[in-house]
């Protein structure tokens, strides 16, 4: 596109009286008005074919003039007070940390440039939980951790041992780096320091908090979700990801606070660019209410000044790298290279000493200007808002940090950069004091103190608090699924199939089925489950606002303001996040809820393993479905599709309890259990299950099999009475391959084989390594025996396993296995075919799962080897054929 040549202004005349008018209106009827007029003229210029550029910036000043800032109560003075004691406190303890060991790190440039922007949310704004209010949720940005601590040294809620033990976790005495729900269960809410992954988590939430008033669950109408982030965080796609959501469904319950201090970890974030007008015109386009909160109260005399503009120029022209620089040098500097570019700018502060022009201070250090910007995001409706900060990075810290390249690595500082520190902020501390790091908590009668504690009771108590106070569930016994338990007789069904039996059956339970939250990806017709749409509906902020085309069909596509079913498009991310948000609502909103999200099992842990990394951190509790689970199993879509690794990866998690049952009877037994052990024991666990899309014969649940089916293993079917005798064990589909196997080995060799069914390698696996470091760790002691071990010991033959997943899925149990032990499994790329074809390509079919038992019984000396060869000729397998995971 050619550039637009500039417009002269032929009538300087006629352009004033338009001026004129417009000063006119906006003194008789207010900005609104004006803004009215000015979009009516845009309009009908378009219409009449004039070309007008669009631009979603603004002028490079605050959004909110000083005649229309909100005014800020309370004692300011006594709040800098407090903020400067917090400030010293934060950075004592990462330097004392850093004094004992440098290996254990710390940030404390992030928070010097974010504290005024917390100090004034925690005076008046953020409202903690309490019976007459839900509280508001803030994602805090979670490198400025070390402030939170300090805040909560001088409330008294956390102790001087703990401050001296930051980042010292694992003797009990100490803190975490971050924000760590899982080590500070009653502290921390939300773990935000994975970059981008608190921005779009708040977005979901914070639509969550809109579902449940919607559906009459929870009254979460006058609670905010405030979210702060680091303009380097921004880069992070994750963090953008939820923008248009957030706008399209009206979110005005949401407040991004973004700390623009124009620098990331090694530089700066747009050294030749202008990060805020970048995410105004990104956050305005999409449409949010933005609010620039670019300069302190001490540059509006200055801005008041500048009739001409000049100085609006001068601030649009300077590029991040400059503002960086300018704060890491002096008021010289800034006199010299800022003001000095214009003989006019220059001559506007030739009155202001260095010092002055030093003193002209950036918004988000302002609070007066901070608070403006927070109570008119607060007041703000049927938008989100978000607040654009300008902030300097390492705040305060002089020639040790501030504005400097190397600051976020900053975690030591020398005696005389902590003294002048300890000036700045006029911290009544000796200098001895100083250099021990001694922190400063002033006496419980003083004003300080007073002050901290009025503040926060006036908004309901301190915070960052996390209250877990749901009332627990009435769980449905499992005669409630009976018809899962039963044989299926000549009908075939699939695993995902069962799975919709189990939602139908729950979300119609007249005590639970309200709080049962069905999440999709836009595949719930891939998965069958297309006929919950008309029954639950889909939720809706709006309702339905169309016919849909299928409407004179069954299972028509219904919308509803109070659906059930989180329809989320293909976005596994935004899927997770909703479904984290439902699966800690009982921490967060006083609820339990059962989440439900089914996705294709290659899309959950490969793609958002560190959101289901952080639910763990969280403590949440739910269901992750992996639908069309298996590398064999999801047959033509091929290798991006196929699933051979999730379970692994599922078992990387230590609340992530992890199952791959084959049958319907498995599932709802796995189900049924897990609702008991997170909604009525309230234990703070969540499941992955595997189901499949393959239909096959559903047999009945055996006697008496219950309890080993939740741990892992049992013994689905006995093998004859033969001399040659072989152990096969298998998960998922595959264990019926494992059960063809077992008559093959019967029918062409005389080979009887018991076959087990493991349910849970994974769990399995963890109780097997907890008796074995039991035993180690008590020598003495009679030794203890796992599950594996104690089913497994006694049988017949060596012991051959198959899976539908990598082979050290299965290989995990091998220590505990008391016998040869071969394992197939799916390792390598996934292809496009059919199952037959698939599993004789991984080798995990009836055939070749006979050839393994009968090598290990060849092994063991109990057949001759030319039997195995015999088996091979005869399934017609070719032993030159590649390798698998190198094919």
């Amino acid at each position: 596109m050619n550039a637009v040549s500039p417009i002269v202004d032929n009538d300087t005349l006629e352009t004033q009286e338009w001026i004129d008018a417009l000063e006119s209106v906006i003194e008789r009827e207010g900005v609104e008005r004006a803004h009215y007029l000015l979009e009516q003229m845009i309009d009908k210029a378009r219409r009449s074919g004039a070309y007008l550029p669009y631009s979603a910036n603004t002028a490079y000043v605050n959004t909110i003039p000083p005649h229309l800032e909100a005014i800020l109560p309370g004692d300011p003075a006594m709040e800098r007070r407090i903020r400067s004691l917090i400030r010293w406190n934060a950075l004592a303890m990462v330097v004392k940390a850093n004094r004992k060991s440098s290996e254990l790190g710390g940030h404390i440039a992030s928070f010097a440039s974010i504290a005024t922007l917390y100090d004034v949310g925690f005076n008046h704004f953020w409202r903690a939980p309490t019976h007459e209010h839900g509280g508001d949720l803030v994602y805090f940005q979670g490198h400025s951790a070390p402030g939170n601590y300090a805040r909560a040294f001088l409330e008294g809620r956390l102790s001087e041992e703990q401050l001296d033990n930051f980042r010292q976790e694992v003797d009990g005495k100490g803190i975490p780096s971050y924000p760590h729900p899982w080590s500070m269960p009653d502290f921390w809410q939300f773990p935000t320091v994975s970059m981008g992954l608190g921005p779009l988590q708040a977005v979901y939430q914070a639509r969550f908090m809109k579902y449940l008033a919607d559906r009459g669950i929870a009254d979460t109408r006058d609670r905010k979700v405030w979210c702060f982030i680091g303009d380097g965080e921004m880069d992070e796609p994750e963090s953008m990801a939820g923008i248009s959501l957030a706008a399209r469904e009206k979110l005005d319950n949401l407040i991004f606070v973004i700390n623009c201090n124009l620098q990331r970890l090694d530089g700066p974030v747009r050294g030749n660019g202008k990060v805020v007008q970048e995410f105004e015109a990104l956050f305005r386009g999409a449409g949010w209410n933005a609010i620039k909160v670019l300069w302190g109260r001490y540059w509006d005399p200055l801005l008041a000044r500048d009739q001409d503009g000049l100085l609006q120029r001068r601030m649009m022209e300077a590029v991040d790298g400059e503002y960086q620089n300018y704060k890491s040098k002096d008021g010289a500097y800034v006199r010299e290279h800022f003001f000095g570019k214009y003989p006019e700018l220059k001559a506007m502060v030739a009155t202001m000493s260095d010092e002055d022009v030093w003193r002209l201070n950036r918004g988000g250090h302002d609070p007066y200007k901070v608070y403006a910007a927070y109570s008119a995001a607060t007041k703000h409706v049927g938008e989100p808002t978000v607040i654009l900060a300008h902030t300097v990075k390492g705040y305060g810290m002089g020639s040790a940090g501030q504005g400097q390249n190397r600051t976020h690595q900053q975690k030591k500082l020398h005696d005389e950069d902590m003294l002048a520190f300890r000036d700045r902020f006029d911290i009544p501390l000796s200098d001895d004091d100083v250099r021990a790091c001694k922190y400063f908590r002033p006496a419980e009668d003083s004003p300080e103190m007073r002050y901290l504690r009025e503040r926060r009771e006036a908004l309901g108590g301190y915070m960052p608090v996390r209250k877990t106070l749901a009332a627990p569930l009435e769980i449905p016994a499992l005669d409630a699924f009976a018809s899962l338990l039963e044989d299926s007789g000549d009908r075939e069904m699939s695993t995902t199939m069962a799975l919709v039996r189990i939602l139908t059956v729950l979300t119609r339970d007249k005590k639970i089925g309200k709080n049962v939250v069905p999440i999709i990806p836009d595949e719930a017709r891939t998965f069958g489950m297309e006929g919950m749409f008309r029954q639950l509906g889909i939720y809706s902020s709006v309702g339905q606002l169309y016919t849909p085309e299928d409407k004179d069909q069954i299972m028509f596509y219904k919308e509803n303001k109070s659906g059930q079913i989180i329809e989320e498009g293909l976005n596994e991310a935004g899927a997770i996040a909703s479904w984290i948000a439902a699966a800690t609502a009982y921490a967060n909103h006083g609820v339990n809820m059962v989440p439900f999200f089914t996705f294709y099992s290659m899309f959950g842990f490969q793609r958002v393993g560190d959101f289901i990394w952080a639910a763990g951190d969280m403590q949440a509790r739910g269901f992750l479905m992996g639908g069309t689970a298996g590398r064999t199993t999801l047959a033509g879509e091929g290798l991006q599709h196929q699933d051979g690794n999730s379970q692994v990866m599922a078992s990387l998690i230590p609340n992530c309890v992890s199952y791959d049952p084959t049958f319907a009877y498995e599932l709802a037994v796995i189900v049924r259990d897990g609702m008991r052990r997170m909604y009525d024991e309230q234990e703070n666990v969540f499941y992955y299950i595997t189901v499949m899309n393959e239909n096959y014969h559903q047999p009945a649940m055996p006697a008496g099999v219950e309890e080993d089916i939740v741990k892992g293993l049992y013994l689905f079917r006995k093998g004859g009475r033969k001399k040659k005798k072989v152990q096969l064990l298998g998960s998922g589909t595959i264990l019926r391959e494992v059960i063809a196997g077992a008559e093959l080995l019967e029918k062409d060799f005389g080979v009887a084989a018991d076959v087990w069914s493991a349910t849970s390698f994974n769990e399995l696996h963890r109780e097997c390594a907890e008796v074995e470091r039991w035993n180690r760790l008590h020598p003495e002691a009679t030794p203890r025996e796992c599950h594996v071990t104690r089913k497994l010991k006694g049988s017949t033959g060596p012991f051959v396993a198959a899976t539908d997943y990598v082979k050290a899925f299965a290989d995990q149990i091998r220590a505990w296995v008391p016998g040869r032990y071969v394992v197939l499994g799916t390792d390598g790329f996934g292809r496009s075919d059919t199952r037959a074809q698939l599993r004789k390509y991984f080798e995990v079919d009836r055939y070749h799962v006979a050839v393994a038992a009968l090598k290990a019984l060849a092994d063991d000396g109990t057949i001759p080897a030319s039997d195995v060869s015999k088996a091979i000729d005869l399934y017609g397998i070719d032993p030159a054929r590649p390798h698998p995971i190198t094919a």
